[in-house]
């Protein structure tokens, strides 16, 4: 309690950040929640078919994505990562044609689960569905950029439970002996799916995991905008300054079930999730403006009112995209005579 009281007393400037920037990291955190309120419609009316929610989740991925260069640094993200995507300049638009398997989704084609993010000109690669294995990616690429000569840094993202997986184990050993420019970031919200974080890891928390590899476990309030930008801007400088990597367990919550194909009441007391909403990123952060003077109600009810506008239409354009034509189906799945 003591540490959070203390990030609660943090200013923008605190952590280097401009008033400007700290007001606009409000605006994609609403972006990415009327993003999530509009795919999760989608799918509900059955007009989308699978759903990752993001919902609880934006002040971590907000934070942490706002301390990288865009398309110097290197960004490995997994299937809940919409916020990341937001931060560093996708589109809802192109995140809806994603969501709707639609020809023009600039991640896949429509030949990817929702969520799978890839844009090569900002260093955005796509992770597998597969839990954990993005995590030896982005080692690879902080790797690649010590070989370069690069001052490139790679940030990767995964849930609490990826860390029980091999694929965790083995790329922070392999950057804890290279001492390699990587940011390991944790989104801990307290189920892998649906057990709870007792009941799939040992140890009390995810940062102690670090220190059997040789480098620093930070534990954050991820639900704490100011507190998760302050702790990733330090890991991220360690990493290019060449002093090796940082695990980040950000403690988050989300708020929807898993997926869409998920029924979370079935593991989860009403009440927590109750519990937890009461402590929600977004009307945090909003409040922590309206203290610092930085943002006023009829700014908020402004930006709302406009960010639906505009995620509305871009649903509407979504939808009414090409889809795949069937004659694609198999390309890129089989080996193509004559190709």
């Amino acid at each position: 309690m003591e540490a959070r009281d203390e990030a609660e007393t943090l200013k923008p400037a605190d952590v280097g950040l401009s008033d400007e920037r700290a007001r606009e990291l409000y605006r994609v955190m609403v972006l990415a929640r009327v993003l999530d309120e509009r795919m999760w419609t989608l799918n509900r009316q059955g007009r989308a078919p699978f759903v990752t929610p993001v919902r609880g989740h934006e002040a971590a991925q907000v934070g942490s994505a706002a301390t990288l260069r865009v398309g110097h640094d290197w960004v490995v993200t997994y299937y809940r990562d919409w916020a990341v995507g937001l931060t560093l300049g996708v589109t809802p638009y192109q995140c809806l044609l994603s969501l709707l398997g639609k020809l023009d989704d600039p991640f896949a084609g429509g030949r990817q689960l929702p969520g799978h993010l890839s844009v090569p000109a900002l260093r955005l690669l796509s992770p597998s569905s597969a839990v954990a294995t993005q995590i030896p990616h982005a080692v690879g690429t902080a790797l690649a950029a010590r070989l370069q000569g690069s001052d490139a840094v790679s940030i990767v993202y995964f849930g609490e439970g990826a860390t029980s997986e091999g694929d965790f184990h083995e790329a922070a050993n392999f950057a804890g002996v290279h001492r390699l420019p990587v940011v390991f970031f944790c989104e801990n919200n307290g189920y892998a799916i649906s057990v709870p974080l007792a009941r799939q890891m040992p140890t009390p928390t995810v940062a102690e995991r670090a220190a059997a590899y040789g480098f620093p476990g930070v534990r954050v309030d991820g639900n704490d905008l100011l507190a998760v930008y302050q702790a990733t801007a330090t890991a991220v400088e360690r990493a290019r300054a060449g002093e090796g990597p940082t695990l980040i367990d950000a403690v988050t919550y989300r708020l929807l079930p898993h997926s869409s194909d998920d029924d979370d009441r079935t593991y989860r007391d009403p009440a927590e999730v109750t519990a937890a909403a009461a402590r929600d990123p977004l009307p945090r952060w909003r409040d922590r403006l309206y203290a610092l003077g930085l943002w006023s109600e009829a700014e908020d009810r402004a930006l709302w009112d406009k960010t639906r506008g505009r995620v509305a239409a871009d649903a509407e354009q979504a939808e009414r995209a090409a889809d795949p034509p069937p004659s694609d189906l198999l390309t890129h799945l089989y080996a193509e005579p004559g190709r």
